[in-house]
């Protein structure tokens, strides 16, 4: 990936980023945003398009239609910087230092930029995991005690915080979700879409959740954590046990607080940029899904 000074001798003006977007949003020229046409017609106004197939007067469309810069009042200079930054942190970066880096209005304009950048961060191109899978559940948040009065949901254990299921390809891509419950057919459904049939070996722990996935095809092997059982031959859970560590200490350090509400925008991130960790392009690629 480029460093800040390239980004900065790349894109130094407006006109080169909307080159740069154009490039990648319309390889093969323009298209309608609303039904992918590619018979539309030149507006005389500069940078504006119309399609006569979506509306009977017509549809435009400027080059920002549809995407997450669309309507914005901030150059594409800053969106690019901001993006530049949350590819290059390991554990993420916060909406407050954006703020001080782009010198923002406010703490939430930061925010709402992170945050449009984070749903531009989507695998379309999702493949199920092969060879050897791990899979686990985490769980995130505070404990209840730590909360204020106003703020306990007055559970006790993992019961109040925030599942999350995993599952990682050795050497390969990881794939995690948000979930409501760590129960049989949750992590059953879960694993069914993440991990191939055709897999060599599914090692988990031993949640009782996972009890039905020899019966579905899959050889599937268990370390027993709480007999303090970690490896057995090819089976263990090392790999996302490391996600884990890695999303916690992104979520503790950096961000301290994420609501149930945006974790999976969050999630997104971090699995967009660990599964392009060793991606030239990572840059042009989020561009290309905004």
């Amino acid at each position: 990936m480029m460093t800040l000074k390239q980004l900065m001798e790349t894109f130094p003006t407006e006109e080169k980023c909307r080159e740069y977007i154009f490039a990648r949003r319309w390889p093969n020229g323009v298209r309608c945003p609303r039904c992918a046409n590619e018979k539309v017609y030149t507006l005389k106004l500069a940078g504006r398009w119309q399609c006569a197939k979506c509306t009977k007067n017509g549809y435009r469309f400027t080059l920002l239609t549809g995407t997450v810069f669309e309507n914005t009042k901030y150059p594409l200079t800053t969106w690019f910087q901001v993006l530049y930054t949350m590819l290059n942190s390991k554990k993420g970066v916060s909406a407050l230092q954006i703020h001080r880096q782009i010198g923002s209005g406010s703490y939430e304009t930061a925010w709402y930029l992170c945050h449009r950048l984070r749903a531009a961060m989507q695998d379309t191109d999702f493949c199920k995991l092969m060879g050897i899978v791990e899979i686990d559940e985490t769980y995130l948040g505070g404990k209840d005690r730590n909360r204020h009065m106003s703020k306990r949901i007055h559970k006790t254990g993992t019961s109040a915080k925030t599942p999350v299921l995993g599952a990682i390809s050795r050497k390969g891509n990881v794939v995690c979700q948000m979930i409501e419950n760590a129960d049989t057919a949750t992590l059953t459904k879960f694993v069914k879409k993440a991990v191939s049939d055709k897999v060599d070996l599914v090692a988990t722990d031993e949640h009782a959740g996972y009890r039905h996935l020899s019966a579905m095809g899959y050889n599937h092997g268990t370390v027993n954590h709480r007999s303090h059982e970690y490896v057995r031959g090819n089976v263990h859970t090392a790999n996302i046990d490391n996600c884990w560590s890695l999303l916690k200490r992104g979520i503790l350090g950096t961000y301290h607080n994420v609501s149930k509400a945006y974790l999976p925008l969050y999630l997104a991130e971090f699995q967009f940029r660990y599964n392009n960790r060793n991606n030239p392009d990572i840059f042009g690629d989020v561009l290309r899904g905004c």
